[in-house]
């Protein structure tokens, strides 16, 4: 399917940020476009403002001055709907109220030509009950732009129950001659990045609700060991914690109140409050002038021990830890089940066991032990954060910060809690994103494009998922399910199936 022709008109309908940022990307791509806005000057402010942005880029050399020129010169403002009448296509960026959308499309309907595309812009709303109020829903689709939309690749093509192939094909292969990267999706509540990226939020305001640690602790854990470019307080601080609570509320609602979706008391709290972020100055850090940046709890410098034992192999990434070690000269001594029934692991000098978190709290086992957390690259983390048990001595603490300070890590001391920061969000995302291609939402490849672009994800859940393994990953997720037996760490049937077909799989080959 081809591409919108760019002579054909693009019409976008609201001028907020997101109206004016899809207007821009249609100019840059070569299309007249008109701008309408039901507030009478609206439109024409819009313009002009699309229009200065257009000399800004210019200014820097982003933009060459004939095609800024032509690109000011194809920007018209619309003082009425009935000046939409040639457009291919109409994109709505107007408010999240289902009765607004439907009244103005429907409107729309008596306007257009037969072959014009109406799309919604639409981040929580179903695609399907937009275009209910239709007489011919099968032109109709959702394209959810990510702000600011000029620069952000990612495009969401909604499909909704009505919708036609034809339209779908027609809208992706438009947003990629507009330069982005779109991928298909059904229309289910979240679409892809708003449905998988739920636990990124909704584990940090757990941890943070059982005084694992702080927020700027998680959120240096997140970042400098999980890789992921913003932790979920101060990324939610920018979004707008009113937004992101809106955001979380609408999905869970629209899931019927599923347990895995709940949103946070303190986070709602939290908003009650008029801590709404960045914009309010106050959220879970303050923005006033001279605040202090936050700071995440960091261990200070302890001694690293002469020697480590190593028991078997170490599992996925933390495979690499021992040849790390050895690097900083400390002696590597390999012995095989010096604590049996235990997997791969590291042993202090004083007997103390390293594990990597699995999902169990280090008070289960009978023996004094120390979970570090997951990181996405051992190598190239700054960061590392521990869980001691109960019984962990003092020294013998202090002594696995001195191992991990040795490999040029910072080390953040947590409580004792479940799969720590790391294990327990991505075991999640894992699983939400295995769950959400099973039910047809989008394929593999759009789903892990979709969270690396919509959110800056540094893996795709479902690449991560596969080095971590779907057994590991359930195993994970069933001791959470035993400490917290309310439903929220069910795992789903796709993971189950993936790790009975993984176990399978190993049993064939031997390994």
């Amino acid at each position: 399917m081809t591409a919108i022709e760019r002579s054909r008109v693009v019409a976008v309908v609201g001028t907020g940020t997101m109206g004016q940022g899809i207007a821009q990307v249609a100019l840059v791509a070569g299309h007249p476009v008109r701008l309408y806005d039901a507030l009478p000057g609206r439109a024409q402010q819009a313009a002009e403002a699309v229009a200065a942005r257009l000399d800004r880029l210019a200014e820097k050399g982003r933009l060459d001055t004939v095609a800024r020129d032509s690109a000011k010169a194809r920007l018209l403002p619309a003082a009425e709907l009935s000046e939409l009448a040639d457009a291919a296509l109409v994109v709505e960026a107007v408010l999240e109220q289902l009765a607004v959308k439907q009244e103005l499309f429907t409107a729309l309907e008596d306007i257009v030509a037969d072959d014009c595309l109406l799309a919604t812009n639409t981040s929580s709303l179903s695609v399907t009950a937009v275009a209910g109020a239709l007489r011919h829903p099968g032109r109709f689709v959702g394209l959810h732009f990510f702000n600011p939309a000029p620069l952000l690749p990612l495009v969401e093509v909604v499909s909704g129950h009505a919708t036609e192939e034809t339209t779908a094909a027609r809208a992706w292969a438009t947003a990629a001659a507009w330069g982005k990267t779109p991928v298909r999706c059904a229309d289910t509540p979240g679409f892809i990045v708003n449905r998988v990226a739920r636990p990124y939020y909704a584990e940090a305001l757990r941890l943070y609700e059982e005084r694992a640690a702080d927020p700027a602790t998680i959120d240096a854990v997140l970042r400098e060991s999980g890789g992921f470019k913003m932790g979920p307080f101060e990324l939610t601080d920018l979004i707008g914690q009113d937004v992101n609570e809106a955001v979380t509320r609408s999905v869970w609602e629209s899931f019927f109140q599923d347990v895995r979706f709940t949103p946070s008391l303190a986070q709602r709290r939290l908003v009650e409050s008029g801590g709404l972020g960045r914009k309010s100055g106050r959220g879970w850090f303050s923005y006033e002038d001279g605040a202090p940046a936050p700071v995440p709890h960091t261990a200070p410098p302890a001694d690293p021990p002469s020697s480590v034992v190593v028991q078997g192999e170490l599992f996925a990434a933390a495979a690499v830890l021992p040849e790390l070690i050895e690097e900083t000269g400390i002696e590597v001594i390999r012995k095989e089940d010096h604590f049996p029934g235990l997997p791969g692991l590291l042993e202090l000098p004083c007997g103390t066991p390293l594990l990597l978190t699995s999902g169990e709290a280090g008070d289960t086992f009978d023996l004094p032990l120390i979970h570090f957390d997951l990181a996405l690259d051992y190598r190239t983390a700054t960061r590392i954060a521990l869980a001691p048990s109960a019984t962990v001595a003092g020294e013998s603490l202090r002594t696995a910060v001195g191992l991990f300070q040795a490999l040029g890590k910072q080390v953040s001391v947590i409580a004792d809690v479940p799969g720590m920061i790391v294990g327990r969000t991505v075991a999640m995302l894992v699983d939400f994103a295995l769950d959400a291609q099973a039910r047809g939402v989008a394929s593999a490849e759009d789903i892990d494009t979709a969270m690396r672009l919509g959110v800056n994800y540094p893996r795709g859940p479902l690449d991560w998922g596969g080095e971590l393994g779907a057994g590991r990953t359930l195993h994970l997720l069933e001791r959470l399910h035993v400490e917290y037996p309310s439903g929220r760490y069910a795992a789903s049937q796709a993971l189950r199936r993936r790790a009975a077909a993984e176990a399978v799989s190993s049993e064939r080959t031997g390994s």
